[in-house]
C-alpha cells in the first residue's frame, strides 16, 4: 500500500509538472492545491520549481484536532514542513493553505495556527464554514458568523502580516476573490527581484 501511495504521489507530481511546461505562463495564472506527499520533501520541491504562481496545500484544522479531522498519515507538522519548504525552494512562488472553521477550535488555537503558519513563511490563508458531507464525518460544533469571518480576515493581514486572506462562510481552498491582487503581488516582487539583479550586475 505504501509503494502504491508513492506511485501516486509521484503520478500526481509528474502530472503536474507536465502541465505547467505546456502552457505559456506569462499569460495563465497557476496554482497546485498539492497533497503532503507524506513529508517526501523531493516531491514537494519538484511542484514547488514547476513553474507555479501559488502552492497550496491545506492544514484544514488546528493542531489539536487534525487527527480527528484528517487522514491519520497526515499531520500538522508534516503539513508545516511542506509548506515551509515549498517556499524556501522557490522563494518567487506564493504559498497558500485554508483553514475550516465551526469543528470546536478555540480562538486561541487558530491564532496559534497563524502564527505556526507564518512561522513557515505561508503567504495566503483562507477561512471557511465547515460543513458535515455526510453523518459519518464529524457534526458542525458551530456556525461562524460573517462578522467574525472578516474579523479572521482581518486579524490574518494586519495581526500576524499575511500578504492576503480570504474568509467567509462560502469560502474553500480554490476561492478565487483576491486573484488579482495576488497577481500584481507577485509582478511587484518580479520586478524587485529583477532590479536587485540590475544592480548586482
Amino acid at each position: 500500500q505504501q509503494q502504491q501511495q508513492q506511485q501516486d504521489d509521484s503520478n500526481t507530481t509528474a502530472g503536474a509538472t507536465a502541465g505547467v511546461g505546456a502552457v505559456d505562463m506569462d499569460e495563465l495564472w497557476i496554482e497546485a492545491l498539492t497533497p503532503d506527499f507524506q513529508g517526501q520533501l523531493e516531491l514537494v520541491e519538484q511542484v514547488a520549481t514547476s513553474g507555479l504562481h501559488v502552492y497550496a496545500h491545506n492544514v484544514e484544522t488546528v493542531e489539536r484536532l487534525t487527527p480527528r479531522v484528517r487522514d491519520r498519515r497526515a499531520t500538522y507538522a508534516q503539513s508545516m514542513r511542506v509548506l515551509e519548504h515549498a517556499k524556501h525552494v522557490a522563494p518567487h512562488v506564493l504559498t497558500k493553505t485554508s483553514l475550516m472553521l465551526g469543528l470546536g477550535e478555540t480562538n486561541d488555537e487558530i491564532q496559534q495556527t497563524l502564527r505556526d503558519l507564518r512561522q513557515a513563511n505561508v503567504d495566503v490563508v483562507t477561512f471557511g464554514q465547515y460543513l458535515q458531507p455526510t453523518k459519518r464525518h464529524l457534526p458542525v460544533q458551530e456556525y461562524v458568523t460573517p462578522e467574525q469571518f472578516d474579523e479572521w480576515k482581518r486579524i490574518a493581514e494586519q495581526d500576524y502580516g499575511f500578504a492576503y486572506s480570504a474568509s467567509g462562510p462560502m469560502v474553500r481552498s480554490s476561492y478565487r476573490a483576491g486573484e488579482f491582487f495576488l497577481k500584481n503581488l507577485l509582478l511587484k516582487q518580479q520586478q524587485q527581484q529583477q532590479q536587485r539583479r540590475r544592480r548586482d550586475e
